[in-house]
């Protein structure tokens, strides 16, 4: 724990935060599981779905950011959550209550406090309110449009204390009989390392930066909005302001819109995947959007990870060897990839058990194809015959989960694995290499 963290992390505040989610957890569960019964008891959901949306909703917001951020990845499974549920859910990704004005003009003036105030026009009601930061529109000295990204006062201090009870909670899970071989400390450092790198604004800046650098020029039309690192902080960002934007969903978009609009998202989340290894793992309907032209329009970059190259090469060489149908190659890069292996793991059975289920989902269409429940399958077969993956191999995955809930509703027929194709065959390919691709 470094003397920041210390600062952040003292056992008094950690024991009253623990004391505030056991005490919310425990009164909406008490809440939910009493109308669930009730339903039962009459035979009859009578509007209690809708119900308990609503206070699943609340209870997350009452929780605070980290469990905000669960609450808007299920909000995009609507092909796996009922609607009465992913409906209130994805409130969470339209905006958060923002803090009273005065603290956020505090948090501002103090951000610059050492530099001269760059602002000619800066307006405190926020475009657009998050769980982690309020972003504003603001006119520099200089008479640029831009948008402002300004951390929420005190979210550093909650966020640790969540991250060290989770922490906790890990620990205790790693005693049980059952899951004495499971890696949580690791898997717990690697996710919840990556939710706190959200508090960290010059990463993200720099996420935006490379998001472009890697995108521009691609096959796809994605605007990306510049940072301006000269006016950010440690508590800002800065950057382009991109205003007309449309939420991402059909609507009323013809099918051959529906259609190019899937390619172009599974386009991009291919390219950031298999070719950069720069995984989006936020992209929900608060971060994704249309111009006015019906193209994409990628905002935040705050939940991003630079995958390491081997993993990358692994996830994308088991995605190829998943569309071309070789189960036994994809259970053999499992194998390789694979962060530790039980002495007594049948690796045959492994073989032929995986083989099984890739040949069940090779070539399946959008409406046919699952990937949660595939990857809830791989990670069975994984703890039933001992291998334990390297836990970055769960952003990727995040990433396309919510990508796959997203845009399942604009076309049914697309087959995700023969859309990924053309980007796997540039997998070994550095993209300086690549040939330049007509727009």
């Amino acid at each position: 724990m470094t003397k920041t963290t210390g600062r952040l992390v003292r056992l008094p505040g950690l024991v009253l935060r623990c004391a505030w989610v056991g005490l919310i957890v425990a009164c909406y569960g008490v809440v939910i599981a009493g109308s669930a019964a009730g339903a039962r008891l009459r035979r009859s959901t009578g509007g209690r779905g809708v119900r308990d949306g609503d206070r699943w909703v609340r209870m997350l917001t009452r929780l605070g950011p980290s469990y905000i951020k669960i609450g808007q990845l299920l909000s995009t499974r609507r092909d796996l959550l009922p609607e009465e549920v992913t409906t209130p859910l994805a409130r969470l990704t339209d905006g958060a209550a923002p803090p009273r004005r005065r603290r956020i003009e505090r948090a501002v003036r103090e951000a610059y406090r050492d530099r001269p105030w760059p602002f000619r026009e800066f307006d405190w009601e926020p475009v657009a309110s998050g769980s982690i930061a309020t972003v504003h529109e603001a006119v520099t000295l200089d008479g640029r449009r831009v948008a402002v990204k300004v951390r929420r006062p005190g979210i550093e201090r909650v966020m640790w204390q969540d991250f060290t009870l989770t922490a906790s909670a890990m620990s205790l899970m790693g005693m049980l009989p059952r899951l004495r071989k499971m890696p949580f400390k690791l898997m717990h450092a690697q996710v919840g390392g990556a939710i706190l790198r959200q508090l960290d604004f010059a990463a993200e800046a720099a996420s935006l930066r490379a998001l472009r650098d890697n995108l521009e020029g691609g096959t796809r039309t994605v605007t990306i909005p510049a940072p301006l690192p000269e006016l950010c902080t440690p508590e800002t960002v800065v950057m382009e302001f991109i205003g007309d934007l449309r939420r991402f969903e059909p609507g009323e978009l013809d099918l051959d819109t529906r259609r190019s609009v899937q390619r172009a998202v599974l386009g991009t989340v291919y390219e950031m995947l298999f070719i950069d290894g720069f995984v989006h793992c936020d992209l929900h309907p608060g971060n994704l959007y249309f111009d006015l032209n019906a193209d994409l329009v990628m905002l935040d970059a705050g939940f991003v990870i630079k995958l390491p190259d081997p993993v990358r090469r692994s996830f994308a060489d088991f995605f190829i060897n998943m569309a071309m149908g070789d189960g036994w190659m994809c259970a053999q890069i499992v194998i390789e990839s694979a962060a530790e292996i039980a002495d007594d793991c049948d690796l045959e059975g492994f073989r032929a058990a995986l083989g099984e289920l890739v040949s069940e989902t090779s070539g399946a269409k959008s409406g046919e194809f699952d990937l949660a429940r595939f990857a809830g399958r791989l990670f069975d077969l994984q703890r039933r015959f001992g291998l334990f993956p390297a836990p970055e191999f769960a952003f990727p995955l995040l990433s396309l989960l919510v990508i796959e809930g997203m845009i399942k509703g604009f076309d049914s027929d697309l087959d995700f694995q023969a859309e990924a194709i053309p980007v796997l065959r540039r997998r070994n390919i550095p993209r300086d290499a690549q040939p330049a691709v007509e727009r």
